[in-house]
């Protein structure tokens, strides 16, 4: 039985996430990001977050400065950041701090909560409805995601994108640990979810190979 959405009616507001990474990341489990396209809506409440600095956070995308791959990372805050990786497929964040100061929470799991039958048909390989966005390349895939997507404002109702409120997560039933499939900083406990949901992905320790993958990309 398909879990019945919870009820969302408000954009995120646009300073409840020119914050730090860290509290952002926590303050989106919960949330719901619903997605917009010619072939209908699909909407995923996310469980698994991870989050991202800048200059002081090697493992982040804009560690060694601005470049034209990361410029929706610097600002301002709301926006999402999609980006190609290992040739493969899309992973998407959303845009945390002040405008000009870089960071970002990346998405990385969630429970689809409308457009099951959609999602169903991008992910064909899903054994049940838990996999279908469990892991952020399979998050993207559900929600139609691709690099035309990088920038849009979620904060925006009238976006093909939007990321909406949610009933929050209680503090009992989070959890926090390292980030998964990064080299570098990997002990710091950036990665939050919800205890309790099938979705959440698999944690997988990152290697050096990893990383340069990730950044050549």
């Amino acid at each position: 039985m398909n879990a019945a959405p919870e009820p969302v009616t408000e954009p995120v507001r646009r300073q409840d996430l020119a914050v730090d990474p860290v509290v952002a990341a926590r303050s989106l489990l919960g949330t719901v990001l619903t997605s917009t396209t010619p072939e209908g809506e699909v909407a995923v409440r996310l469980v698994e977050v991870e989050a991202y600095r800048g200059g002081d956070d090697p493992a982040s995308h804009c560690y060694r400065g601005r470049t034209s791959r990361n410029e929706v990372m610097w600002g301002p805050a709301g926006h999402l950041y999609v980006y190609f990786v290992y040739g493969m497929h899309f992973c998407a964040n959303v845009v945390c701090l002040t405008d000009g100061v870089p960071g970002a929470v990346l998405l990385r799991a969630g429970e689809v909560v409308a457009g099951h039958d959609l999602a169903r048909e991008r992910r064909r390989t899903a054994r049940r409805d838990a996999d279908l966005a469990r892991g952020p390349a399979r998050l993207t895939t559900v929600l139609g995601l691709e690099r035309e997507h990088n920038g849009v404002d979620l904060t925006d109702p009238e976006a093909p994108v939007r990321l909406l409120t949610g009933d929050p997560v209680p503090d009992e039933r989070v959890r926090t640990g390292p980030r998964v499939g990064v080299a570098t900083a990997m002990e710091l406990p950036w990665r939050f979810w919800t205890d309790g949901s099938p979705a959440v992905s698999t944690y997988r320790r990152g290697t050096r190979r990893h990383r340069i993958k990730l950044t050549r990309d």
